[in-house]
């Protein structure tokens, strides 16, 4: 994302945004909406809901019920719920403490798996009068899954298979910026990003959206600035989308969660958030270190979609991850992929969609 203030700060310096970076290209309506506004923009029947959690936050969930009537494409027509873990732009509120404060920023991937995923598949099979459901995870949404999966045996036995796209566990041999920022002691780490947010979605990146990435001389370099953080593959990315991917991410998180993805790399393992010394831990635990996550205990069916170029969930770290699941199904490594290649790349249907659409359809 460095590179994205770079230029917006040359175009700051030239006082000026139209002409000198080229031609704007056309933008594209879904840069302003919401989740529900774009599932309805693409023809598809929309619900939204909130999601309460045990320790109070407030999650909005949205659902696709059933597919696009009277549509001349191969439709499948399944129920599809899109969840959002605390602290993103769809889930920031708390019965109890406001966004504002330190307390409602107190959280890691370790409560998303232990409170929001439960609550929110819990829900979900409750409105929908179901006993399991089948779970597709991206990137911390595997590392949530493959948490919550092996600590909560009675969620497990909910969930029919675990698909997993591009599976993040342990980030021993991560090369994203990660890296670098593992490099920074805790004391520092506050003190340059605070203890509340940690990047939050605002107007500077609309603007980076709609003012400078969609200029035809830059956008290039925006999508490299992607890439610079999850791999490269240049031939899988829509750039008449890139506005779209821009002015909706990132969606926030904790600066807690983001400390905690550095332990991960500093430590090499898959374990709880490390709260900096030995009583501390002892208090949160029982134990002067903070227990480890056990991938042997994920007895859930998991199909694994990896990617040969994905700096974040590298191939290495997916090496060591699959021969700890003791029930894995089915994995392909798709050997151009980056991290973000699994949810925005042109051929993702025919090399990811339609897999997991076929092995849904032999498990209903």
């Amino acid at each position: 994302m460095w590179l994205l203030f770079t230029v917006a700060s040359l175009l700051s310096a030239l006082g000026t945004v139209q002409g000198f970076f080229g031609k704007s290209l056309s933008e594209s309506p879904e840069v302003n909406m919401n989740i529900s506004q774009m599932i309805s923009y693409w023809g598809y029947p929309t619900e939204e809901y909130d999601v309460v959690t045990e320790d109070g936050y407030i999650l909005g969930i949205n659902r696709i019920p059933y597919g696009k009537k009277n549509s001349a494409y191969r439709d499948a027509g399944y129920d599809v719920w899109l969840g959002n873990s605390r602290g993103n732009t769809w889930a920031r509120r708390n019965l109890y403490f406001s966004p504002d404060s330190v307390e409602f920023w107190a959280f890691s991937f370790d409560e998303m798996a232990k409170y929001d995923l439960p609550a929110t598949i819990d829900f979900i099979l409750k409105k929908t009068k179901q006993e399991k459901l089948h779970y597709v995870g991206h990137s911390q949404g595997t590392t949530i899954g493959f948490i919550a999966f092996s600590t909560n045996p009675k969620l497990a036995k909910k969930i029919k298979t675990f698909y997993a796209l591009a599976p993040v566990a342990t980030v021993k041999y991560t090369k994203s910026l990660l890296n670098k920022l593992q490099l920074i002691p805790t004391f520092l780490f506050k003190m340059i990003f605070g203890n509340k947010i940690f990047y939050p979605h605002s107007y500077f990146n609309d603007f980076l959206a709609t003012e400078v990435c969609n200029r035809e001389t830059v956008n290039s370099l925006c999508s490299n600035a992607l890439f610079i953080i999850c791999g490269f593959d240049h031939q899988n990315l829509n750039m008449s989308r890139l506005d779209v991917y821009l002015s909706h991410n990132p969606a926030g998180t904790s600066v807690q969660n983001m400390l905690h993805w550095t332990q991960a790399v500093e430590s090499g393992e898959f374990q709880s958030f490390n709260w900096g010394s030995p009583a501390q831990n002892i208090l949160h635990y029982n134990q002067p270190t903070p227990p480890l996550y056990n991938l042997t205990d994920v007895k859930v069916p998991v199909a694994v979609w990896s990617g040969g170029q994905d700096w974040l969930a590298d191939p290495q770290d997916v090496d060591m991850l699959l021969p700890q699941l003791p029930n894995l199904i089915y994995h392909k490594k798709i050997p151009p992929y980056n991290h973000l290649d699994f949810i925005w790349a042109m051929n993702a249907p025919q090399e990811v969609y339609n897999e997991i659409v076929s092995m849904m359809a032999k498990d209903k």
